[in-house]
């Protein structure tokens, strides 16, 4: 069974990006690539990252009108990434474009509420309620839309696969025990995050800052 782990890789230096993915290839289950990695490096640095033979995670956040989001998955088309994310926020017309216009290897998730933001975050934006009022009235927007899954935080993802027990839950900002927060305000250990129903973690700067990121990926793959 392939590991859950999907390493984050946040850095704009394909080179860099490849060493990582190459030392920590036998402990992870896919790599995870996001905005910084493909503003820099496009379709060619994700064909690059491919030739590992993991999984992608293309982490866009894509967020849009619904015809600009089509178009946006449809020119992905040729990566065909594992999963893909848009933003729940984007209103239920733009999740079913995004979702009709994937490829069938692809599984789309949309992004509920950022584990940066914490309910002070949200109520500055206007959301009225908890995060996790918030993080179940889009997963069931999502849900209902006919997406695979969606992103939240460890905290939520318990409540969530309650109402939708066949979705498939991307947590990230995952960290270790005793790990630095960072910028993370709703984070979880990796085994919290499994119990709790979580299908794929997502783990960056315990393991790309590491001093040796494949010990640190195993050390976490042994809790597991």
């Amino acid at each position: 069974m392939s590991s859950p782990i999907y390493v984050a890789i946040d850095t704009p230096d394909l080179a860099k990006a490849q060493h990582l993915a190459g030392q920590v290839r036998n402990h992870v289950g896919g790599l995870k690539l996001g905005l910084e990695f493909f503003c820099a490096n496009g379709h060619h640095g994700v064909h690059e990252m491919m030739k590992f033979g993991l999984p992608i995670f293309l982490d866009l956040k894509l967020h849009d009108i619904p015809n600009t989001v089509a178009k946006a998955v449809q020119a992905l088309h040729g990566l065909e990434p594992a999963v893909l994310t848009v933003h729940a926020a984007g209103g239920r017309a733009m999740l079913e474009d995004a979702k009709a216009a994937a490829g069938a290897k692809t599984k789309v998730v949309a992004v509920t509420v950022l584990t940066s933001l914490d309910n002070g975050d949200l109520s500055d934006i206007g959301v009225n309620g908890a995060a996790e009022e918030q993080v179940t009235r889009l997963a069931e927007l999502a849900r209902d839309a006919g997406l695979d899954g969606i992103v939240c935080s460890g905290e939520e993802v318990a409540l969530v696969k309650k109402i939708w027990p066949d979705g498939y839950f991307v947590v990230p900002g995952v960290r270790p025990a005793g790990g630095a927060m960072g910028d993370q305000k709703r984070a979880v250990t990796p085994r919290e995050a499994l119990d709790r129903g979580a299908s794929m973690l997502v783990i960056g700067r315990p393991i790309s800052q590491a001093e040796d990121p494949d010990q640190a990926a195993r050390a976490i793959e042994a809790t597991l």
